[in-house]
């Protein structure tokens, strides 16, 4: 029987999970592939947290000029960002040439909200990437990370890495983690102010949602953000989810939450993470783009896409 691991062995796109414990070890496993890529005469790009940012600056010296660095924390803040945003956005300057890249996108002090995006956006690599000619190397720190991130790693990473060398992964099934985490969001609360859109009071709704924003203590720029969100959301409810949406808006804690309800159901589990030329989506990755964090659950009953923005 041919296996997902099988299968994957024979794409050209190559997708490790990197398990270390400590920084001696991730800097045994990050830095050979970078000097690998660029022996090669690779484009290569490295995006981790910060600290171990600092860590592979440092190890590569002068040869760091040669490699694109960027800070996870900053740049994939959003995991629904990372595809278009940092990987799809460096490979697709290099066209025609494989390319190396080094993503962390899973760090300890991740919350429980952000993390099933997390996860699925590692299961979608494996999407975003088939039949390209790249390699993706994921680092997942043992010591900080809880089970559940290391259980999961092994259904969307082919290839498993570690000190003790290179293997199959068994238990590689990334679907399984897509339609896993396309759960019901949690219930909204008592405290939520809800309104029915339709076409005809689009307006009134980007009003209502901004004057919101604006008693909740957001910023003039971030005001632009929750109003470009909203619109592109309400938007797209009208056109394909029924021709109706229901707006809900509340805070929680150091965040502002919307989210917009429809009876549309999207099938595509790469909308709103491929490149504005590959396909349409094109309003849900606008939105990745402006949001703090995007979560969604999908199915023929309808959809909710629920965004946050963190308040000042």
């Amino acid at each position: 029987m041919t296996t997902g691991a099988d299968r994957a062995a024979e794409e050209p796109f190559h997708h490790p999970a990197f398990y270390y414990s400590g920084p001696a070890e991730y800097l045994a496993g990050t830095i050979p592939f970078i000097e690998s890529a660029l022996s090669a005469g690779e484009p290569a790009a490295v995006s981790v947290p910060g600290p171990n940012l600092e860590l592979i600056r440092d190890a590569l010296g002068a040869a760091s000029e040669h490699v694109l660095l960027l800070d996870m924390t900053e740049e994939g803040a959003n995991p629904g960002r990372i595809i278009p945003g940092v990987l799809r956005e460096f490979a697709d300057r290099h066209p025609g040439r494989r390319v190396s890249i080094i993503g962390e996108p899973i760090w300890p002090w991740r919350t429980d909200i952000e993390y099933p995006a997390c996860a699925q956006h590692e299961a979608l690599i494996n999407l975003a990437f088939a039949g390209r000619d790249a390699a993706i190397l994921c680092p997942y720190d043992l010591d900080g990370l809880d089970e559940r991130a290391i259980a999961d790693s092994l259904a969307t990473h082919p290839v498993l890495m570690d000190a003790k060398g290179t293997r199959k992964s068994a238990d590689y099934d990334p679907g399984r983690v897509i339609d896993g985490y396309n759960e019901p969001l949690p219930a909204a609360p008592r405290s939520a102010v809800e309104r029915g859109v339709d076409r005809y009071s689009v307006d009134n709704a980007r009003w209502f949602t901004t004057a919101y924003g604006r008693n909740a203590g957001l910023s003039a720029h971030r005001l632009v953000d929750l109003e470009i969100a909203v619109t592109e959301l309400i938007t797209n409810s009208i056109g394909y989810g029924g021709g109706t949406a229901l707006l809900r808006i509340w805070t929680d804690g150091d965040l502002l939450v919307c989210e917009v309800s429809d009876a549309g159901h999207i099938t595509d589990p790469l909308a709103g993470r491929r490149p504005v030329d590959d396909a349409q989506g094109g309003g849900l990755l606008l939105v990745n783009h402006v949001v703090d964090l995007l979560r969604m659950h999908t199915g023929p009953a309808g959809t909710t896409v629920r965004v946050y923005l963190r308040l000042p």
